[in-house]
């Protein structure tokens, strides 16, 4: 097997692992396996360009570095904890706008049908915003939340130009930021709800590395120059 997949295998596991540990209320278990989530991705994409021969993205990888940083900042209650896993989760999002737009998103959002895209990220988060309002404001979190939200929205909206796994991936990650938000400002709470916000946050960010992952390129061979070596998966 690959060690990309072996890699991708270790991931699944441990949000298995996360997953069992968030359902049955086992602080220790949840604890030690949810930092070890977006590395694990961070080896995966570095392993799979690697063997294609191509750079590994490096806004993405450094995304999935802000994103370790939040996970660890959420695992410690309080409102300036929060706080702090919010700025590295913002962090996240503009590495991965910088990664998106860099390959030109701007284009193919203002033609049919992804110019509804952002018309529909931006309904969806003042609607949000506005039914949250009252209860972040409560808590002290409504500007900052909605300046997260915003950097959110954009994040999803761009992701929607590289392929249908990273705006998908993309997505969910808003849909789990959104659970939280309603968790904090108390307008909602679904049954099961940590355990959603755990699964579709793991989904999401998969989905974005594994299908940026598939569009990585080797880089092109001069002419007359000599192909690379192919490398054996080990």
């Amino acid at each position: 097997m690959p060690r990309s997949r072996t890699i991708l295998a270790a991931f699944l596991t441990v949000t298995a692992a996360n997953l069992l540990a968030n359902a049955t209320g086992s602080d220790l278990a949840f604890t030690l396996t949810k930092p070890l989530l977006m590395p694990l991705l961070a080896a995966y994409l570095w392993r799979v360009t690697a063997d294609r021969g191509a750079r590994p993205d490096r806004l993405v990888l450094a995304g999935l570095a802000f994103a370790t940083g939040g996970d660890v900042a959420l695992l410690v209650a309080g409102t300036g904890w929060f706080l702090a896993g919010m700025a590295c989760f913002l962090g996240t999002h503009l590495c991965y706008l910088a990664a998106f737009t860099r390959d030109g998103a701007a284009t193919p959002l203002r033609r049919p049908p992804l110019v509804a895209v952002p018309v529909g990220y931006a309904v969806l988060t003042v609607v949000a915003l506005a039914w949250m309002w009252s209860g972040l404001s409560d808590a002290g979190l409504a500007v900052p939340v909605a300046g997260y939200a915003l950097a959110l929205a954009a994040m999803a909206t761009t992701a929607v130009t590289q392929g249908r796994w990273v705006g998908l991936g993309a997505a969910l990650f808003l849909g789990s930021d959104l659970l939280i938000a309603a968790g904090v400002a108390g307008v909602a709470e679904p049954p099961g709800a940590p355990v959603l916000v755990m699964a579709t946050y793991a989904a999401g960010q998969a989905l974005v590395v594994t299908g940026r992952a598939a569009r990585a390129e080797a880089p092109v061979t001069p002419a007359g120059a000599p192909a690379a070596p192919r490398r054996r998966p080990r």
